[in-house]
């Protein structure tokens, strides 16, 4: 019986998307120079997963005949059906800058039918870079906002100092008073960032800072390279970000992994709806700076991750077959070189761009050369 399923995924075409990227990977024309910014690889209603080998239809469909027997004893009876959301993100420009709740928070917002929820899911998730990938994430120490704010030397920025001298939660303090400026205040902090020049210690935080007023005039979060960590990770390197961390995509081309939820709150660098008051409810308040995560470099490389629902892992196979490192689920989405798939006396290749979804319990072997992620459940032993 088969337990190996090629995929075919869909595409999302969000502004902010690059016309190269995904394209490049899947080997595929984009003639017309559309921006494809997400292909999503799994069973979320927006965006489900369809089957080309070993059955027809949808991921969702196949995984709900049998359960138990697609995705194991323990992830059925605990989450129904497959609980993370596989994506190739490709940013050409900034995503909006925003946070996602934790479980308690996204089913009480989905229980209470707030438009900022879209399904009753937390969504923390794991990024890995596939290019130099640089991001905003978490936010920075009180005296490093203070340093990066007093050396910018906007003045009508005071309040926001002296909400970082408040006591009582100063960094809610600081973001409620940065969302709190008047209008005219906004436009004129956005021509001043567009006029600033690029000088050290901050010269990359002003670099950004310019780049986001010429998108986002008149977007007091233009400053958020001022407030919140910024960083570039290199190929292969990752980083994981829990619930209630604000943080923003920048500029690059990456794999991404979360749990199945797609339940954003926002705040800035967006026209899209801002709930401030709901975004303040799910943040975490603290600084957070996240740890970069390693490639190995050869073989197996896992990314450590503290999230049950899903676990990151990159192979490289040159030439003889070697067994899959796990026990599914899992998708297993392949980067570079061709992949042999062998299981239960049948073969599937994979290219490069390609994906196949493997079904708990199976052990295939893999061959040929290649670069792979494997993303499975938590409990994907590597």
């Amino acid at each position: 019986m088969t337990s190996v399923f090629k995929l075919k995924n869909p595409v999302k075409h969000y502004e902010w998307g690059s016309p190269r990227w995904i394209p490049r990977l899947l080997g595929l024309p984009n003639d017309g120079g559309e921006p494809w910014a997400e292909l999503w690889m799994g069973v979320h209603p927006e965006g489900p997963s369809e089957l080309v080998s070993g059955g027809s239809g949808l991921l969702s469909e196949l995984i709900g005949q049998d359960p138990v027997r697609y995705l194991g004893e323990e992830t059925a009876r605990e989450y129904g059906g497959l609980p993370f959301l596989y994506k190739l993100l490709a940013a050409a420009r900034p995503l909006s800058i925003q946070a996602h709740p934790n479980p308690d928070q996204a089913k009480k917002g989905w229980e209470r039918g707030d438009r900022n929820y879209k399904d009753p899911n937390h969504k923390p998730e794991i990024i890995c870079a596939l290019t130099p990938f640089t991001a905003m994430v978490g936010f920075r120490e009180g005296g490093e906002i203070r340093k990066r704010l007093e050396a910018f030397g906007f003045a009508p920025l005071a309040p926001l100092l002296a909400a970082l001298e408040a006591g009582d939660n100063p960094l809610r303090r600081f973001l409620t008073a940065l969302f709190s400026l008047p209008p005219e205040i906004r436009e004129a902090l956005s021509e001043y960032a567009r006029s600033r020049s690029l000088t050290a210690p901050y010269a990359e935080e002003w670099k950004y800072t310019a780049y986001f007023a010429e998108l986002y005039p008149g977007d007091p979060a233009i400053i958020a390279p001022l407030y919140l960590n910024l960083l570039t990770l290199k190929p292969a390197e990752a980083m994981n970000i829990p619930a209630g961390i604000l943080h923003a995509y920048v500029h690059g081309f990456g794999i991404e992994l979360m749990a199945n939820s797609d339940n954003v709150l926002r705040g800035g660098l967006t026209p899209k709806h801002i709930d401030m008051k709901e975004l303040t409810a799910i943040l975490r308040f603290t600084p957070f700076k996240p740890e970069i995560l390693t490639s190995s470099g050869a073989g197996i490389s896992r990314y450590p991750s503290p999230f049950r629902e899903f676990s990151l892992t990159g192979i490289t196979g040159r030439g003889g077959g070697a067994p899959f490192p796990g026990n599914g689920p899992a998708i297993v989405l392949v980067t570079g070189g061709e992949l042999c798939i062998s299981s239960s006396g049948e073969t599937l290749v994979l290219k490069r761009g390609e994906s196949a979804f493997i079904a708990a319990g199976e052990l295939p072997v893999f061959s040929g050369d290649y670069t792979l992620y494997v993303a499975g459940t938590g409990s994907l032993c590597v």
